[in-house]
């Protein structure tokens, strides 16, 4: 074994306290342990053992911290005098933490347990520390082991007891108060107490993460579904793959399972298929593996026993088989608990929890899950039973409600006659025409899914119908023979054929029949939509000579004309098809008028599902239009007429409309946000999901953004990604693009970068070099706050070649010249970084001057350019400052090298940079002064618009003299601008500006 230098060492805690949490940090933690022990070090081993403790803290083992922390109060009691403050104070934090571990640990006796309580209350007293995190673990000690009146005395001292240094965080104590009020069944109460947390107003490392996942049930069970999926997005993004937050993972997947979302619950079982192990921490454990129980006993109650879930030990699981050894393994320590807590408490709740029941059929989530694979032990859909038995009478009224919905086109009909069906079997004999209707029905089926036995399908139907006299339904069997013809593509003249002898057979109907008149308007109109068809492919557009819309547009109005007192429903089918006539020959002006007729004659004919197309084609157009109120009017009327519509599809889309126009509003993102998820959820039903669907989500993620939930707008745009990369680059761009935006708003820097540089990409190609341009700016920005200076710097050249490359935007250019003028003075700030920073501002300068040559008063580039000289003097001022800085360090090293002898050999070969002169430096001052008095003179210029940046310039101008000593210059300077300020309408001063400039003179002259 190699041993460890003292510097290996302390390089290696540098390293692991910056490490991911997790079991391969905790190993190196150990080793460093080990051989901070072995070199000697005292001071060194005690400040191991502390990096080890805070290890396991924050992993799947923190149960191991117990034997660390033992032998760190072996340190102190040795030699507290060794304990800087602020170690001792680490000492007496970590104590509450081991009083958690204690509890949770059923190997430890339950007297060794009381016993470490009791020598937290000991020592803390002695320290002069509250009783208040005491008592806050006597709290779950006792109620661990069922003595509820122990409990309840502890949390009264809990809240009793002052607040001090050594309490938890605001955020921590909420969490566990209000988890003790949904202990003794208050809900509300303990979501009242965690407002300020899921709110933001208090947060810790692990807070809101905890309490995300905490409040999932609490609030289903409240009613409060659209806060909990709210949580559950959020919470989920923050506990993702953290392995001290697997108990929350856990509380994710059960909400999944209770909430009809078992495909999303095994999506995150398997993004944590690493962790479903036997985990050292046998309460984290419990926690972890309870939640994923729920959701594996939904899936076998669902059928999916056979389903394959995820490894354990190394061995393919299904979901019965992870069940089974999960199942065994939880309630194996939940016995533990028991046999040392002498009480059944925790076994008990752990058999509630694995047993309880979904508290919702379905909660969209937003989300996209794939949907659970068809197995063969799954259930397969079978038709409804035929139950009691109906009377003849309630048989005939069922037949007669399904014949009245037929007769309307009502979208409800399939699921009436399929009922009809049912119970057809079930009578000893029936009537033919009932059985006629129905095989007419199950005809008609077959039609609209182009089956090919439709066509033999309407024969046999039209001949029952004529065998039982029932003549107009046989002339309809016509038509629809022709329908199909030309729906399987049949040549022309059969079509046309068909249609002749289906209006014979509707003409040839009795004149008293009460349906002779709309057979043959049907037969009409049908033959206008065919017919148009037919022209089309006996003489194609790209001929140039046939006006196949004109003519269609004439057949229609005719029919219209003819039938508009009479057939309201036609009319209005036929109205819709010249609405879109109207938009394919470029007049959308023309088609508003003839869809909204269409919609409002379908609605007064009783069918108000027939209204929904024309209203949502209408609200379209008018989007086009620039008239967003009577879109939005449209849509919503359109939401009103689906009420009744069966088709998810349909669904999906008059909600993602109406959700479209809302966030094209402006002013309604959270609206548009519930119709955009409803969507989604349509399509998902539609089996649309990686199309109507996948807009829906990238809808719902722009709604989300729009309404200030990032997170949740990130969690559904990453779940879509893949299926949004599918609809063509320019997409792909965009999608990628905003992705990127909402990981930089949530502060997750190197997955922006990638985004856009991954969208960058797809520009290469492009005749256009701005959208690449753009893009590689963006990634750039990100690398920088990412802390990639080699990779940001490389990105900012890209983008400013490519800026440049258009040569219209040099705005954009200037920035990226600045950006890489402070990325320079990253890693050192030395003359000759300075100098390479004062040559990328001063050309970002030279850009703009030129750029004003030609536009000499555009404010904007004004503006830039003051930012610009601004920047330089920061540029000069960072360069002064930091030489002084690093010679004051050298001069102290070299009095502590004197003090120690040769000691101070081991740095002899770092030279600190050459020392500026007294002269040097008051150039540059000077240098800086005029280069902040030249900015304020352009924002005073650009005015009240630039009143903040006026005024940090001259705060750095007086202050700046102040250094050159030269104070009267910088109060002259503000007393200035506080005159001024005086002599302006009251009105015109903002509320901040006096008072800030009295504030710097007073510190100016203090400083004197």
């Amino acid at each position: 074994m190699t041993t460890l230098t003292r510097e290996e060492i302390v390089r290696g805690l540098a390293e692991n306290r910056e490490s991911p949490n997790g079991a391969v940090r905790n190993a190196h933690a150990e080793a460093l342990a080990g051989a901070a022990e072995t070199s000697g070090d005292r001071a060194l081993f005690r400040e191991a053992l502390d990096n080890l403790i805070n290890a396991y803290l924050y992993s799947s083992e923190s149960s191991r911290m117990l034997v660390p922390f033992a032998r760190l109060l072996q340190e102190y009691d040795k030699d507290p005098g060794a304990f800087s403050h602020w170690d001792a104070h680490s000492l007496f934090w970590q104590f509450k933490w081991v009083a958690t571990a204690i509890s949770d640990s059923p190997g430890i006796p339950l007297e060794s347990a009381t016993g470490w309580l009791d020598e937290m209350e000991r020592r803390y007293r002695i320290a002069g520390y509250s009783e208040r995190p005491v008592r806050e673990a006597e709290l779950w000690l006792a109620d661990a082991i069922g003595e509820d009146e122990r409990a309840e005395r502890a949390f009264r001292r809990w809240l009793a007891a002052e607040r001090d240094d050594m309490s938890d965080c605001r955020a921590c104590e909420l969490n566990g108060q209000g988890q003790y009020a949904v202990l003794h069944g208050d809900d509300a109460e303990a979501l009242e107490l965690w407002k300020p947390v899921l709110e933001g107003d208090l947060t810790c490392a692990e807070e809101p993460h905890r309490l995300l996942a905490t409040s999932l049930l609490p609030l289903l069970r409240l009613g409060r579904a659209d806060e909990a999926r709210s949580h559950h997005l959020r919470g989920y993004r923050m506990a993702r793959g953290n392995e001290s937050l697997l108990p929350s993972v856990g509380k994710h997947i059960e909400f999944c399972a209770l909430t009809g979302n078992e495909p999303r619950g095994l999506e995150i079982l398997a993004e944590h298929a690493a962790h479903v192990a036997p985990l050292a921490n046998l309460d984290d454990r419990l926690a972890f593996h309870g939640g994923i129980l729920v959701l594996l006993r939904r899936l076998r109650e669902l059928g999916h026993g056979r389903t394959p879930a995820v490894p354990y030990e190394g061995s393919p699981r299904t979901v019965d088989e992870l069940y089974e050894v999960l199942y065994a393994g939880c309630l194996d320590i939940a016995r533990q608990f028991d046999a040392r807590n002498g009480t059944t408490r925790v076994s008990d709740r752990f058999l509630a929890q694995v047993g309880r029941e979904p508290l919702l059929a379905e909660l969209p989530l937003g989300v996209r899950s794939a949907a659970l694979p068809q197995t063969a032990s799954a259930p397969v859909p079978t038709p409804p039973g035929p139950g009691p038995a109906l009377t003849a009478a309630a048989f005939t009224e069922l037949v007669k409600r399904a014949r009245r919905a037929r007769d309307l086109g009502h979208p409800g009909t399939d699921a009436l006659w399929a009922e009809v069906a049912v119970r057809l079997d079930a009578l000893p004999e029936a009537d033919p025409l009932v059985r006629a209707d129905l095989a007419d029905q199950q005809a008609l089926a077959a039609g609209r899914r182009g089956a090919e036995e439709a066509p033999e399908l309407l024969s046999a139907v039209r001949d029952d119908y004529r065998a039982l006299g029932v003549a107009e339904r046989a002339a309809l069997a016509e038509l629809r023979l022709a329908g199909v013809a030309a729906q399987s593509g049949a040549a022309p003249t059969e079509v046309r054929a068909l249609l002749r002898v289906a209006l014979r057979s509707a003409e040839a109907l009795d004149a008293a029949e009460p349906l002779r008149a709309r057979r043959i308007a049907l037969v009409e109109l049908s033959a206008i939509r065919m017919e148009s068809y037919l022209r089309s492919v006996e003489t194609p557009d790209s001929d140039g000579h046939h006006d196949h819309h004109g003519e269609l547009a004439a057949e229609l109005t005719d029919f219209v004309a003819a039938h508009e007192g009479t057939l309201a429903d036609l009319v209005a089918e036929a109205e819709e098809m010249l609405g879109r006539v109207a938009l394919t020959q470029g007049t959308p002006e023309r088609a508003v008028p003839l869809l909204a007729a269409s919609a409002a004659r379908a609605a007064l004919a009783g069918r108000p599902w027939q209204a929904v197309d024309p209203l949502v084609l209408r609200a379209g157009v008018l989007m086009s239009l620039e008239r967003p109120e009577e879109a939005e009017a449209a849509a919503r009327s359109a939401l009103k007429h689906a009420a009744e519509v069966t088709d998810a599809e349909t669904q999906g889309v008059v909600r993602l409309t109406l959700a479209d126009i809302l966030l094209q509003r402006g002013d309604a993102a959270a609206e548009s946000a519930e119709y955009a998820l409803a969507a989604a959820h349509w399509f998902d039903q539609a089996g649309l999901t990686a199309d109507g669907g996948a807009h829906a989500r990238l809808l719902l993620a722009r709604a989300y953004a729009g309404d200030g939930r990032s997170a949740e707008a990130a969690e559904v745009l990453q779940s879509a990604l893949a299926d949004l990369l599918e609809h063509g680059d320019q997409q792909a761009v965009s999608v990628r693009e905003f992705l990127g935006d909402l990981l930089r708003r949530l502060n997750e820097p190197r997955p922006a970068a990638e985004q856009y540089l991954l969208a960058a990409e797809v520009t290469k190609g492009w005749e256009d070099p701005r959208p690449q341009a753009g893009l590689a700016h963006s990634a750039a920005d990100t690398l920088s706050d990412a802390g990639l200076a080699v990779e940001a710097a490389a990105a900012y050249e890209r983008a400013l070649e490519l800026h440049r490359l258009t040569g219209e935007v040099p705005v954009a250019e200037v920035r990226i010249l600045r950006s890489l003028a402070w990325l320079g003075l990253r890693e050192e700030v030395t003359a000759t970084t300075v100098s390479a920073a004062r040559k990328r501002m001063e050309e970002a300068a030279e850009v703009l001057e030129a750029a004003l040559a030609a536009d000499p008063a555009a404010p904007e580039l004004r503006s830039e350019l003051a930012q610009t000289w601004h920047q330089l003097a920061q540029v000069l001022d960072r360069h002064v400052n930091t030489n002084e800085q690093s010679h004051e360090a050298a001069d102290e090293d070299e009095e502590n090298d004197k003090d120690d002898g040769d000691q101070g050999l081991v740095d002899a070969g770092a030279e600190p940079p050459a020392r500026l002169s007294p002269a040097e430096v008051n150039g540059l001052r000077l240098e800086e002064i005029e280069l902040w008095d030249r900015a304020s003179r352009v924002y005073a210029e650009l005015g009240p618009d630039h009143l903040r940046d006026r005024f940090q310039c001259l705060n750095n101008a007086a202050w700046t003299e102040q250094e050159r000593g030269d104070a009267a210059a910088g109060t002259t300077r503000v007393t200035a601008l506080i005159d001024e300020a005086r002599a302006l309408p009251e009105d015109d001063v903002p509320d901040w500006l006096l008072p800030s400039a009295e504030r710097l003179l007073a510190q100016l002259n203090d400083r004197e």
